[in-house]
């Protein structure tokens, strides 16, 4: 291969994987309760026509273990300068990753593990926190791009959501 032929075709696979990589955009989703700053930084992948859910799908729910990292690339981070409770479960201030067990479609699990800095694809159920329930919903409308909110409930308390495709997921929080 020539050396115009060989630049040429890593100036096409570059622009490629440049491509490839800003589809899943990074996010990040911040609120400041009772003085305390959470957050959460993903990346940020749209449906672009693909099945997400379900057998076939991006995120299988017949997996044996059915964990989905709950955005794209690198591991869905999750920082909270507070103690919290997040459902039932007590969350220490520090860092986090969050997953979701999507195993039953209608009936997710926020998962909150220890390990952090991972790429997203690497769980270790090991390493969980613990697991929360999240109260489901479907949108309005189909949610193009993968997104994590928080709102404000009064008082020390926040409900943290998750929206993508025709599925939201919602836990509420409590800083302590």
């Amino acid at each position: 291969m020539s050396y115009t032929a060989l630049t040429c075709a890593s100036a096409v696979l570059l622009a490629a994987g440049l491509a490839s990589a800003q589809q899943s955009p990074p996010e990040q989703a911040t609120v400041t309760v009772a003085g305390k700053t959470l957050s959460i930084k993903y990346s940020a992948p749209s449906v672009r026509g693909r099945k997400i859910f379900g057998d076939s799908g991006l995120v299988s729910h017949d997996r044996t273990y059915p964990v989905w990292r709950a955005g794209a690339n690198s591991a869905t981070a999750f920082h909270t300068d507070a103690d919290l409770e997040i459902g039932n479960l007590k969350v220490p201030k520090g860092d986090y990753t969050l997953f979701v067990n999507v195993k039953d479609p209608d009936h997710w699990e926020l998962v909150i593990n220890k390990q952090t800095g991972q790429w997203g694809l690497t769980y270790k159920q090991d390493m969980d926190l613990g697991r929360v329930k999240m109260d489901m919903s479907k949108p309005a409308s189909p949610v193009e791009m993968l997104k994590y909110t928080f709102a404000q409930e009064g008082g020390n308390k926040v409900k943290l959501t998750l929206e993508w495709e025709n599925h939201v997921a919602s836990v509420p929080i409590k800083v302590l």
